[in-house]
């Protein structure tokens, strides 16, 4: 499994200030990114990463006569909360290598403890989900899923032709159902069969948390790992789960958002910046929205702003 060697290219920033040269990390297998940090710098590099990001969230359950919604705001937190060893001193330069081997076994372990807790039930618990998650360490944001939920970074870049200001729509996550080819292949191999877009006809995704019962049939939780160099120029980063993208192509949504946060009659409440008030709106009138257009499946958003 390659390490996020998929992602394009950005165009050329525009805009005063400091000359930047940020861009999507694109990579040889055999290229190594070494960065030169001072030793306290190496201890705080988790924690650097978490400035300026807010995470708003928004929950749609379908099911009920009235939507309930929930929204969450990270507060600002402290470099001596994190524990120093998160990275450990001296293999900074192998910091890709870490962070990947990080997500991958925690995918795994998580996934391990759920089965086991699922399976001392009575009657054993059947349950599985999807999951996205993502990892920000100083400029570099990693992003980690299985099943179809998806990340989404808003970047907003000049038009070279008309000098005016285009919108990007990044896909950080890709999806795993059955009707991939390779997704296919390997619940074969594994005795397992796709009917109807789904595992032995029934299970919608190729990848999950739990669902015991499909493990032997080639489902898998090992979750494929994206990342990406964030820039002055990107806005923020959806994570939601499909029934929004049943309702919104990534771009609708994306669009959506910013057309909320450049709206200048949002009112937000007492004590909140007019950012976070409109990122809070933005949140709840996506979800709603998705509600609105028919969606029949819940809908989970979370939307989290990104200041560089």
């Amino acid at each position: 499994m390659d390490l996020f060697g998929d992602l394009p290219e950005p165009t050329q920033t525009a805009g005063g200030g400091k000359e930047q040269t940020s861009q999507l990390v694109v990579e040889d297998r055999g290229e190594k990114r070494k960065r030169e940090v001072t030793e306290e710098l190496e201890e705080k590099k988790a924690w650097q990463g978490f400035k300026g990001m807010f995470q708003h969230a928004e929950v749609r359950e379908k099911r009920c006569r009235m939507p309930m919604s929930s929204y969450l705001t990270l507060a600002p937190a402290s470099p001596q909360c994190l524990p120093k060893s998160l990275f450990p001193k001296g293999e900074v330069e192998n910091l890709d290598k870490l962070v990947k081997r990080c997500l991958l076994d925690t995918f795994k372990q998580t996934d391990e403890e759920f089965l086991k807790q699922a399976s001392s039930q009575k009657p054993a618990w059947k349950d599985g989900t999807t999951a996205t998650c993502m990892l920000v360490v100083d400029d570099m944001l990693y992003v980690a899923n299985l099943g179809d939920s998806r990340a989404l970074l808003c970047r907003v870049e000049q038009d070279g032709q008309n000098d005016s200001r285009k919108c990007a729509t990044l896909a950080l996550s890709k999806e795993h159902n059955p009707t991939c080819y390779e997704e296919r292949m390997r619940i074969q191999k594994a005795g397992g069969t796709v009917r109807d877009g789904r595992v032995l006809g029934v299970l919608e995704v190729s990848r999950s948390l739990g669902d015991g019962q499909y493990k032997r049939c080639g489902v898998i939780s090992t979750p494929d790992l994206r990342r990406c160099q964030l820039t002055h120029n990107d806005r923020f980063v959806i994570l939601a789960c499909d029934g929004l993208f049943k309702v919104f192509t990534p771009e609708e949504a994306v669009k959506f958002v910013l057309s909320v946060l450049q709206d200048g009659t949002v009112e937000w409440k007492e004590g909140q910046t007019a950012e976070d008030g409109r990122f809070e709106v933005a949140c709840q009138r996506l979800a709603n929205e998705a509600v609105r257009r028919g969606c029949a499946d819940n809908v989970t958003v979370i939307l989290v702003s990104v200041h560089f």
